[in-house]
């Protein structure tokens, strides 16, 4: 079973859904999609989103592990990607050597601003964390209580590990990143619409929005015909 947890947000439902949508229509092996929503986590997780976490699960992805039972793997992404081929792939890429596996991305974010207004954060590591692939009895580190008092730096630039050296790296098809420089990848097998997706008018008619909406029409089509 290919567990996956996605960031979800009441701003991004239909993101959620489109991605879970694409997951389990190019999957070749049974798939279990996890939403991580942060009210349903508020027996052991109650910290007050702040102005610079631009989504409800902007920490709540570093629980993975803890609601993995610090055993075996898991899989997290964010909710505005689209997945176009078969996420066994991914997932076999797992290496026992590393605790968390990512796309290492080498880039400063573009713009000041992204979806929404929120404010676009640049740090070291940008943008490694919304993709991972945690081999979680090696992420015991990441307990409640460190997700609930670390710093956004301490978490997403991976200071709960002993080294970098602990971080394997995913190929870069596996988080392409829509309308950043870190991008320019000629066949993406996971696009991530980073700065804001198609479903948001501004970004309606931003690269790869097509297929986007591909999916989306894919996953109403029944509804469509009623």
């Amino acid at each position: 079973m290919i567990r996956i947890f996605i960031g979800y947000d009441k701003h991004e439902t239909v993101a959620f859904h489109v991605l879970s949508h694409s997951l389990l229509r190019n999957s070749s092996e049974p798939i279990e999609i996890i939403p991580l929503v942060k009210s349903q986590l508020r027996k052991f997780y109650n910290r007050e989103r702040s102005t610079i976490e631009s989504t409800d699960f902007s920490f709540t992805r570093f629980l993975v592990p803890y609601l993995s039972g610090f055993s075996g793997w898991s899989l997290f992404m964010d909710c505005d990607m689209l997945c176009l081929a078969d996420i066994e792939e991914l997932w076999s890429l797992q290496r026992e050597e590393f605790a968390v596996m990512c796309v290492k991305h080498e880039y400063q974010p573009s713009g000041g601003l992204k979806f929404l207004d929120q404010i676009q954060t640049k740090y070291e590591k940008k943008n490694w964390s919304s993709v991972m692939l945690f081999n979680n009895e090696k992420c015991m580190a990441l307990t409640p209580k460190v997700v609930q008092s670390e710093s956004g730096l301490f978490l997403h630039q991976f200071k709960w590990l002993i080294d970098d050296a602990q971080i394997g790296a995913l190929p870069k098809e596996w988080n392409y990143l829509v309308g950043e420089p870190a991008g320019s990848i000629t066949a993406p097998k996971l696009i991530h619409y980073t700065l804001g997706g198609p479903y948001f008018d501004e970004f309606s008619n931003c690269e790869h929005a097509e297929l986007w909406r591909d999916e989306y029409d894919r996953m109403t089509y029944s509804m469509r015909r009623k």
